[in-house]
């Protein structure tokens, strides 16, 4: 076996110590290929989700104030097959979950017009109140096939240091 010299020794010890340098975390996904992400991203991955689950507890809570019954909608539309599928769930190694609330609209609520009657609507919550091409054809078959009467998206509002709730009718500003 070769000796190496302390010379050499040194780079290769500084090229590791590079390669395992704490700028980058590589994991692996379900097909087993490595992803490396910038520790600073998933960073702000996390702060995000976490702001995006307090704001549809607010969101939850407003309406229930108002005297809707909400609750998670676990379904979501397959635009292929044209139908209300179960939402894919996902699981999350770290905490050993699996996370079921992943449907599309994020809520379903329904309150009781008149005897018999009850008004059910679909609540998506985006913090800055833009749906995707995809979303916005889901909802466009949600509201074709009267799955929900309406589709709110739920919005932040900003004044200062409270986030308002703007509660924006999805036919009034994209006209489905």
């Amino acid at each position: 076996m070769k000796r190496v010299k302390k010379e050499n020794k040194e780079k290769i010890m500084e090229i590791i110590k590079k390669a395992g340098s704490e700028e980058y975390e590589t994991s692996w996904d379900d097909n087993g290929i490595a992803q490396h992400k910038k520790k600073s991203n998933i960073k702000k991955g996390r702060i995000s989700r976490a702001r995006g689950a307090r704001f549809e507890l607010k969101i939850r809570a407003d309406l229930e104030k108002d005297g809707w019954i909400v609750d998670k909608w676990t379904n979501n539309v397959d635009l292929e097959k044209k139908a209300v599928v179960p939402a894919k769930r996902k699981f999350n190694p770290f905490k050993k979950i699996l996370v079921i609330g992943t449907g599309f609209p994020d809520f379903i609520a329904f309150k009781k017009i008149n005897k018999g009657n009850y008004e059910v609507i679909g609540i998506e919550v985006k913090i800055n109140g833009i749906l995707s091409k995809t979303e916005k054809e889901k909802c466009k078959w949600y509201l074709k096939n009267t799955i929900f009467s309406k589709i709110l998206i739920a919005k932040a509002i900003k004044e200062g240091r409270k986030i308002n709730i703007q509660y924006i009718n999805l036919k009034e500003k994209y006209g489905l």
